[in-house]
């Protein structure tokens, strides 16, 4: 490597996970984030000879990773949550029909949120951990993509008006337009998940506790006792998704393979700053083999949405076996 590129390397390494985070949240995929990224960084390289530090360097690879995200986005459709496709199903054992080909939204492991290193700052890490959760990622795909660039980097990265208009070559006024436009637009959209809890919270861990001894027993009614009154549950690449904890448990009882206690088996992990588990059932020969990624929202009064992803591919993502060992 020549000097120019050590130097390149030394200072501009670091900030991959928070473009990375950035790319996630434009594109709600994070197969076309890190394509976004990689995009991203060649770009910067082959223009860092011209950078001469009109601005700092982070500034800098933020402007080049948006720009790479809105050509990214020119003639794409939105990704998308069953719940942004239409209202709730209403009959729990029917056949449900899959929809491979939608450009469905994607989870992100928590292990790749940028900013992941604990900074002893609680508020911070609170912060972080909603700028990505599910329910945001989802309502950013409403919005246009000039929007939602100028919301996220105003609103959750915190750049100044006048750094955004540089970036986006527009001016501050128009910043703040698309600012208030955005605003307005996620509002109406935006799903309220009310007061969602942190799950390292004692009360939480028990909550998460009893729904995985619920879902290992096969205990449909301890499956309903731990979901809240009016809790979703969809499940992607099937457009259907339910509403209310009896209707979900119905669900359950009617399309799961699981029969028998033991057929469940979950492997804790992480996603959207969110909890998440692994979930396995036995082949033909007893063997778990990877099925579903659940990610969970927890409110104080029970599990209030549940997104359980049917892309096996998320499984490696987020470092889980293909196969799985009841302990």
């Amino acid at each position: 490597m020549t000097a120019l590129s050590d130097d390149f390397d030394h200072r501009a390494r670091g900030y991959r996970p928070e473009l990375l985070a950035h790319s996630y949240r434009m594109l709600g995929s994070i197969h076309d984030a890190e394509d976004a990224v990689q995009e991203t960084y060649l770009r910067a390289w082959r223009g860092y000879d011209g950078f001469e530090d009109r601005s700092s360097i982070r500034t800098w690879l933020y402007r080049i990773a948006t720009n790479t995200c809105l050509r990214a986005l020119e003639n794409r459709s939105r990704r998308a949550l069953p719940t942004g496709l239409g209202g709730p199903d209403q009959n729990p054992s029917a056949d449900l029909p899959e929809w491979p080909d939608l450009p469905w939204l994607e989870p992100l492991p928590d292990t790749m949120l940028g900013g992941s290193t604990d900074t002893g700052d609680p508020l911070a890490t609170v912060t972080r951990r909603q700028s990505v959760r599910l329910a945001f990622i989802a309502a950013l795909q409403y919005l246009p993509p000039r929007q939602r660039a100028v919301l996220l980097l105003r609103e959750v990265l915190a750049f100044s008006a006048a750094e955004v208009a540089a970036m986006l070559a527009i001016s501050p006024a128009a910043v703040n337009s698309l600012l208030q436009r955005a605003r307005a637009q996620l509002d109406h959209a935006r799903v309220d998940e009310g007061h969602v809890e942190e799950p390292h919270a004692p009360e939480q861990r028990e909550l998460l506790s009893r729904y995985v001894t619920a879902m290992h027993a096969n205990d449909i009614g301890g499956l309903v006792a731990v979901l809240t009154a009016d809790a979703v549950w969809e499940m992607p690449p099937y457009p259907a998704w339910f509403r209310g904890a009896e209707m979900i448990g119905r669900m359950v009882a009617a399309q799961s393979p699981a029969q028998h206690p033991g057929d469940h088996l979950l492997l804790p992990t992480a996603a959207n700053g969110q909890p998440a588990f692994g979930l396995y059932l036995p082949d033909e020969r007893g063997v778990h083999r990877a099925f579903n990624l659940q990610v969970l929202t927890l409110t104080p009064t029970g599990i209030s949405h549940i997104v359980a992803f049917f892309d096996l591919r998320l499984f490696a993502r987020f470092g889980l076996p293909a196969s799985a060992t009841p302990s």
